[in-house]
């Protein structure tokens, strides 16, 4: 699973659709991949602008990663460098195996390799 993917995902149990405390999930006991992909310029440029930070940062303060900046680059401006890095923890990092947790309703989620289990249990879907 991407790290950017983690910026697109929440509690799948709908009882957690209206609560603000479904997203982000809380990342656990997670093992991590690198992937080396070509850099894109343009498509982070692109994403960047979909990106909630604050979950971000969530999610990457979760798996040990202390890299990013507080606050969100200003992407127009920002040198080859910071794009570059950003690349990096998007899409070259991938959490192989760990687990996904709802801080609203303490749902567990599975990561086995690479691959989030969202499928739920009759009585929570």
């Amino acid at each position: 699973m991407k790290l950017l993917t983690t910026n697109f995902v929440q509690c799948a149990v709908k009882s957690c659709s209206s609560s603000s405390n479904c997203f982000p999930l809380h990342f656990t006991e997670c093992e991590l991949v690198h992937e080396d992909l070509e850099f894109d310029e343009d498509f982070i440029k692109n994403v960047m602008v979909k990106i909630d930070w604050p979950a971000l940062l969530s999610v990457t303060r979760d798996i040990g990663n202390n890299s990013l900046p507080e606050e969100k680059p200003n992407i127009e401006s920002c040198d080859e460098q910071v794009l570059r890095d950003l690349h990096l923890v998007l899409l070259e990092t991938q959490i192989k195996d760990g687990k996904m947790i709802c801080k609203n309703c303490d749902h567990l989620y599975h990561i086995k390799n690479t691959i989030p289990n969202f499928l739920l249990p009759p009585h929570l879907a």
